[in-house]
């Protein structure tokens, strides 16, 4: 049986994926939670301490999947592709987690807004690093690092906008469309076949 802040941690996420979170208010988390409204404070002491509860947890959780997901692996190819393939699962297994975490930050303390951010950088930092690495071995074209990162993540934030669960495509098959896609715009060569086919 969940403990009562993991129970009034579910209620929030569920309700600030549905409403939003300045449209939810304690009185309605602890309404679904079956509680009394003072007894929120008892775990959390501000609805805004539950948010950065939730960023905190999906972000450390989203980094420890993304490093285990690239163990072991060598290829820059097969750490890209894991990467993206990691990023990509979490977003939508953890949907109403991550688009939390992507739609939310506003509305943080400014010194939460700043932990979170920070641990953001640091997750970007990875993929940067592959990035790099890739272009370092002429697998890649050369290009801004952090701008690529920026719109692989970005396009990869998207998933859990417009994800069903019960949609036509697993998971695993929505992943790898992501990975394939990711790849072949990375890639030297293909990047250089487009440039040449639209110039013709």
């Amino acid at each position: 049986m969940p403990s009562m802040k993991a129970t009034i941690t579910d209620v929030a996420v569920d309700l600030f994926h549905r409403k939003g979170y300045f449209a939810t208010s304690i009185s309605e988390i602890a309404h679904q939670c079956g509680i009394q409204k003072a007894s929120i404070y008892y775990h959390y002491p501000s609805k805004e301490n539950i948010l950065f509860h939730i960023q905190q947890v999906t972000m450390e959780e989203l980094t420890a999947y993304l490093r285990a997901n690239l163990e072991g692996l060598v290829d820059i190819g097969d750490r890209m592709g894991a990467a993206v393939r990691s990023h990509v699962r979490f977003h939508l297994n953890k949907q109403k987690e991550t688009f939390i975490a992507n739609s939310e930050l506003r509305g943080l303390t400014p010194e939460h807004y700043q932990e979170i951010v920070q641990k953001r950088d640091e997750y970007e930092q990875i993929f940067q690093a592959i990035i790099r690495e890739g272009i370092e071995e002429g697998v890649f074209s050369a290009a801004d690092v952090k701008i690529l990162s920026y719109a692989i993540l970005t396009l990869c934030n998207a998933g859990a906008i417009w994800f069903k669960p019960r949609g036509r495509m697993p998971v695993d098959a929505i992943a790898d469309i992501y990975k394939n896609f990711v790849l072949r715009g990375l890639r030297a060569g293909d990047l250089a076949a487009v440039a040449v086919a639209t110039a013709g």
